[in-house]
């Protein structure tokens, strides 16, 4: 992903090489200039990968967040919290962190909307992935009786 954000014109800030001599680690990396139509800000990266993208309305943000087929996790960093809810309620992402990041409890239900996940996990939301329903009508007839 890192080679294709470099080929396809994301000027590579930070980062972008191996790191250490043991595993599949990447340094943290950073791309500027990054245009919606590249596979960096089209697909999902889970790595130290962050792409940087310029916006002028808040509307266009939004259109712009939620056009993929994916939406684990959004954050978002503001002072303003009418911006910030109005943003939560846009964003199709099952996780939406504001001014923090990464931040996880038992209790708080996690996974993605489209192709980023099928139900969630952890709360009581969790544990509809271990239950199914089953419907049993029975009528009772004199004879049964």
């Amino acid at each position: 992903m890192i080679e294709s954000g470099k080929r396809q014109g994301a000027r590579l800030v930070a980062g972008g090489e191996r790191a250490g001599h043991v595993g599949y680690f990447v340094q943290p990396t950073v791309f500027c200039d990054v245009r919606d139509h590249m596979d960096i800000a089209r697909r999902e990266i889970f790595g130290p990968v962050q792409q940087i993208m310029k916006f002028s309305q808040i509307d266009e943000l939004l259109e712009r967040a939620n056009d993929t087929h994916y939406g684990l996790a959004a954050a978002l960093f503001t002072g303003d919290l009418d911006k910030a809810n109005y943003l939560i309620q846009g964003l199709r992402a099952g996780t939406v962190w504001v001014n923090d990041y990464n931040v996880f409890g038992n209790q708080v239900p996690f996974g993605g909307y489209k192709q980023s996940g099928i139900g969630r996990e952890n709360g009581p939301y969790g544990i509809h992935n271990y239950t199914e329903v089953k419907s049993v009508i029975v009528k009772i007839t004199e004879k049964n009786s």
